[in-house]
């Protein structure tokens, strides 16, 4: 059972809990740690975690506790130093363990000794979205160079996937267009929507209901292969960016000294429930795409995007604070 935070103490006080049916965090509700404000993609991502917890366990009581702050590394911290007994799990992102020591100089935690990490669950597909006055990646391209400075792309922050992705782009093109963080993707949005800004490589959940709208326009994708439900979007491979791809994710990792039996059982678990047709259908249904194949292709997938995310890093300029 999944149980927004306001409903935990009633619920907790009624149902038998994943702690008490395993005999582990001394009957205490399981707290999912999430580094952001509530959004859809970690939303859906922890619900199908939850339902097959709650399937593999036997019930539960669970909830998603929200710290968000300091490029993921507010919630990271507390599950660092939260009691290893499975009742404090952090679902993170690529940035919690491929970024934050690049973009802080003193994060709180270190990404490997700090954790114990048991898989990845979920990736998050991305569109290039504009405004619709934009038609093509090439368009956009031709007139970035024809008026050097003066195109705008936005993101959710200085250092984010989006600022990444920003600048990488206009080094392979041999642009410059100006960069207008935000903070938050529903006002970088808002700023192109409103024609104030041109582009932005952003999720697909926050974008497609402005896409389906007319509101903004998808000329692309950096997903490596083309979406099934936007068939005819290009990925930007297609369109010669050699390795231009990114699949963000969400991960479940859970304090160091976590005992190797249980961690054993939660990857088992995670594994299998975003295995499901019905758990496929939900992440397709808010642009994700299953990731979940246990600890050992979570650890290789953080050392292949580290050592990516801090040369893009070094593009940008980023200096840790």
């Amino acid at each position: 059972m999944y149980l927004p935070r306001r409903a935990l103490l009633a619920s907790a006080l009624a149902m038998p809990t994943l702690a008490r049916a395993q005999g582990f965090s001394e009957g205490r509700p399981v707290s999912i740690v999430l580094p952001y404000s509530p959004s859809a993609g970690q939303e859906v991502t922890s619900r199908i975690l939850t339902e097959g917890f709650a399937e593999r366990f036997g019930g539960g009581t669970y909830v998603n506790e929200h710290r968000p702050g300091a490029g993921t590394t507010v919630a990271a911290r507390y599950v660092a130093r939260a009691r290893p007994d499975g009742a404090t799990l952090l679902l993170a992102t690529n940035v919690t363990f491929t970024m934050a020591q690049y973009a802080y100089r003193n994060p709180g935690f270190d990404p490997d000794a700090d954790f114990a990490h048991i898989s990845l669950l979920s990736e998050a597909l991305y569109f290039v979205a504009a405004n619709p006055k934009w038609q093509s990646v090439e368009q956009l391209v031709a007139e970035a160079k024809r008026r050097p400075g003066e195109l705008v792309f936005t993101s959710w922050g200085v250092g984010s996937v989006a600022h990444l992705l920003g600048v990488d782009f206009c080094r392979r093109n041999g642009i410059e267009m100006l960069h207008l963080p935000f903070n938050g993707t529903p006002p970088a949005l808002i700023e192109i929507i409103a024609g104030r800004a041109d582009v932005i490589f952003t999720t697909m959940a926050a974008a497609l209901p402005h896409v389906q709208g007319g509101r903004l326009r998808a000329i692309a994708t950096p997903s490596p292969r083309r979406i099934p439900t936007y068939p005819d979007l290009p990925t930007m491979q297609e369109l010669g960016y050699r390795d231009f791809v990114m699949l963000p994710w969400y991960s479940l990792s859970a304090p160091p000294g976590t005992p190797p039996a249980l961690l054993g059982q939660l990857e088992e678990a995670a594994v299998r429930a975003f295995a499901t047709p019905a758990a496929m259908a939900k992440l397709a249904e808010n642009g994700l795409v299953p990731a979940a194949r246990g600890r050992a292709d979570m650890l290789a997938r953080i050392r292949e995007d580290r050592r990516r995310n801090q040369e893009l890093m070094r593009l940008a300029g980023i200096q840790p604070e």
